[in-house]
């Protein structure tokens, strides 16, 4: 029985540093967001990460190189958080594929009108990450059409790729909508442009 238990130690060991290695990456990332919103991306400096955060300098730069890498892994992040907020979305409209289809893609408009146009969403919107969790969302949103067009809901007559590719070029607008009901316009006149024909 002895022998188990020390076979135990070790995961266990490993399962609290790699914890507490979640838990400083999260606080840096956090950390870091908050004073850029503060601060503005220019001022804030790993110093100021590191004091803010409660860790040393030395600690910091185990984790991270430059203030960049930090922005880019907490967008990283964010994306994840936005990607798994859309299939929650998905999952608890209910109703059919379009209704589905609709429910995310006003989530998707609404999410760029309410998050555009900053020095730091030019930085951020330049890595690999970002083209990643485009094709991951386009695949989202071609699944959803590829089920309403089966369903005789939305068009068959156009590859469900294009569809999809057709659905997020038309809300890239949603950045400039005056308001969050010209959004919900935005979202239904491109609905509208995939619907079945009758």
């Amino acid at each position: 029985m002895s022998s188990h238990i020390l076979a135990l130690v070790p995961k266990l060991w490993n399962e609290t540093i790699q914890s507490h290695r979640r838990a400083v990456g999260d606080a840096i990332l956090d950390t870091t967001a908050a004073l850029v919103h503060a601060h503005g991306l220019r001022s804030v400096t790993m110093s100021q990460i590191a004091e803010q955060t409660g860790i040393g300098r030395a600690t910091l730069y185990k984790y991270f190189s430059d203030v960049e890498t930090i922005l880019v892994a907490w967008h990283e992040r964010q994306i994840n958080a936005h990607l798994a907020q859309f299939a929650e979305v998905r999952d608890q409209s209910g109703g059919d594929a379009r209704r589905r289809l609709e429910a995310v893609l006003e989530a998707y408009a609404l999410m760029s009108y309410e998050h555009h146009g900053s020095e730091l969403a030019a930085l951020l919107h330049r890595g690999g990450h970002v083209a990643r969790a485009g094709q991951h969302l386009r695949d989202f949103i071609r699944d959803l059409v590829s089920e309403g067009a089966r369903g005789g809901l939305l068009r068959a007559d156009v590859a469900p790729e294009e569809l999809a590719s057709y659905c997020l070029s038309a809300l890239d607008a949603a950045s400039s909508m005056p308001s969050k009901a010209a959004v919900r316009r935005l979202v239904a006149v491109t609905l509208a442009g995939i619907e079945a024909r009758g």
